[in-house]
């Protein structure tokens, strides 16, 4: 384990675009796979378990998991395209805007705050986005389908990033040096990717509307005002 830990840092000294590219790619995948895992179980105790009460385990083929691994390679995909080089380049870009331009002293809270903002307000939504826009388009969906997943799980993605995420962010921008803030963040790619896998292939789901639903309740009414010549 050890010696795995000492190739790592070696690699991410000497190429550490190449290295995040590589370990974001396996972790999502890692990821959707779990993700994969946790709606199985979640059917087969809803749907399956009432039926199976008089039946050996193994009986039913539904009861078996079987790995989508074109899902799991389509989401370790974007590890590989998006989260690897993109979030190398923002994590040093934003420390790089915050130190010159704000001029914050490093790791004060001034400093740490403001990475915490930018980072949730900026690259948050454009990840959501790019993230359900990338696996919508390589599921085979259209336009207007892609549109309304966004529409659909944008906004529980981005209500369970702003609960957890500045907790997690702190820690990372107050006690991690910058060369391995990048690691810490990577470490959380496992968790990110099965959630946001999880929450995509939850699809229409009950709760989901809980959030969007006064989307709909202010289209509805801007659609109700009448138009003023």
């Amino acid at each position: 384990m050890l010696k795995a830990w000492k190739l790592y840092q070696n690699c991410l000294t000497v190429h550490p675009v190449k290295t995040q590219i590589i370990s974001s790619g396996i972790l999502w995948g890692i990821g959707d796979i779990a993700a994969q895992r946790i709606t199985h179980s979640r059917r087969i105790k809803v749907e399956v378990e009432p039926h199976l009460k008089t039946t050996h385990d193994g009986d039913n083929e539904d009861e078996q998991f079987k790995v989508n691994w074109k899902r799991a390679a389509i989401t370790s995909g974007f590890g590989f395209g998006f989260v690897g080089p993109i979030g190398h380049y923002w994590y040093e870009g934003l420390d790089r805007l915050i130190r010159s331009r704000l001029r914050f002293p490093p790791n004060s809270l001034r400093f740490v705050a403001s990475k915490i903002a930018l980072d949730g307000g900026v690259f948050g939504p454009i990840y959501g986005i790019s993230f359900f826009s990338y696996i919508g388009f390589a599921s085979g969906k259209n336009l207007p389908e892609v549109k309304e997943g966004i529409k659909r799980d944008l906004i529980p993605s981005m209500a369970v990033g702003a609960a957890f995420g500045p907790i997690i962010q702190f820690i990372n921008f107050r006690y991690v040096p910058l060369m391995y803030q990048l690691l810490y963040v990577n470490m959380f790619c496992l968790l990110d990717s099965a959630f946001m896998s999880w929450l995509e292939q939850q699809e229409d789901a009950p709760w989901k509307k809980r959030f969007t639903s006064f989307l709909t309740f202010e289209d509805q009414q801007l659609e109700k005002k009448p138009i003023k010549e």
